[in-house]
């Protein structure tokens, strides 16, 4: 049943997406026999992150970016991620009916996916939907991810090409988020440009952009100036992405960067694979017993962790002696 799924996957089946993707929401094993088999289809899209702190424009910009990729008779998948509440769990949402103009063309399958409490804003059930989506035959996949920080980099560990989206009220966060925006940004979509401020916002990025150069021989990502709301800038945002796109295929760094992805898909495989084998029944009693001995400074929390991995070692060793 599982192979007959797989094997029609296609961009008319939107059915047969949408039960692969629930499939991978709802397993807690990654690495399963289905994972692999999706795997197996990848490396044909061109994977694209938009982020960008809350209010920047991101939905407007995919919606734009999907018309125009859409022009170019070129089929898009789009990952929509929304935060996850760290008090309920619920999510919301709500992507699709923002994007609901493009959501119906044939060639467009939009999925809205909750973070789950990945601090990078992408999670690896998102990472896994975009297989099922290269599996599908989309040429491009679009994430767009919940807000920007210095911890957002799994947008950076998962795209070919990552957006970041600023506005002009961007501006005295800049210097808080240099770092992770300069390790981060491909280009730079600077929404909302005819509102006051704008020009010195852009001068300043360009300012750290450049002290940036200083110290490495990085490529320097381009600013372009867009209004989503109206269209404006978005041709010469695609070109941009174009652009990168081919430099790395030529460059063959497209080939370099998807190795690198990988290896951080496996070794973040092996830590929560490795982690639901730790954390079981013995682990949760040991942690329960030593609190009191926590609380009275007979021990620190590291000789507590200490213990629980002793404890997962040698039932490992007794199991496989």
């Amino acid at each position: 049943m599982i192979n007959d799924l797989i094997d029609n996957l296609s961009l008319s089946e939107k059915r047969s997406i949408s039960r692969c993707i629930s499939i991978i929401e709802n397993s807690d094993a990654p690495g399963n026999e289905f994972s692999r088999e999706i795997f197996k289809r990848t490396g044909k899209a061109y994977r694209i992150g938009i982020t960008g702190p809350p209010g920047a424009g991101k939905s407007t910009i995919t919606n734009q970016l999907t018309k125009l990729i859409l022009a170019n008779n070129k089929s898009v998948g789009i990952i929509a991620i929304d935060p996850t509440s760290p008090f309920t769990g619920g999510s919301i949402l709500g992507d699709r009916i923002r994007m609901n103009e493009i959501g119906m063309e044939p060639k467009v399958y939009i999925r809205s996916m909750a973070s789950r409490g990945s601090m990078g804003g992408l999670s690896r059930k998102a990472v896994e939907a975009a297989d099922v989506l290269d599996a599908a035959g989309f040429d491009y996949i679009i994430f767009e991810t919940v807000g920007v920080g210095q911890s957002e980099l799994d947008i950076a560990r998962a795209a070919d090409t990552t957006v970041v989206v600023l506005v002009p009220e961007s501006g005295d966060s800049v210097q808080a988020m240099k770092a992770g925006l300069m390790e981060i940004a491909d280009v730079f979509a600077f929404n909302k440009s005819d509102r006051p401020g704008a020009d010195n916002a852009i001068a300043a990025l360009k300012s750290i952009m450049q002290l940036n150069q200083g110290h490495n021989n990085a490529h320097k990502p381009e600013i372009v100036k867009t209004i989503a709301t109206e269209n404006t800038g978005i041709a010469s945002l695609i070109s941009e992405i174009t652009k990168h796109e081919s430099r790395l295929k030529e460059s063959g760094e497209l080939k370099r960067i998807r190795l690198e992805h990988n290896k951080i898909r496996v070794k973040n495989a092996l830590i929560e694979k490795f982690n639901s084998q730790v954390w079981n029944e013995e682990s949760s009693k040991i942690l329960e017993e030593k609190l009191i001995q926590l609380a009275d400074g007979n021990h620190s929390p590291e000789e507590v962790a200490e213990d629980i991995f002793d404890e997962f070692v040698n039932k490992f060793a007794r199991q496989n002696g």
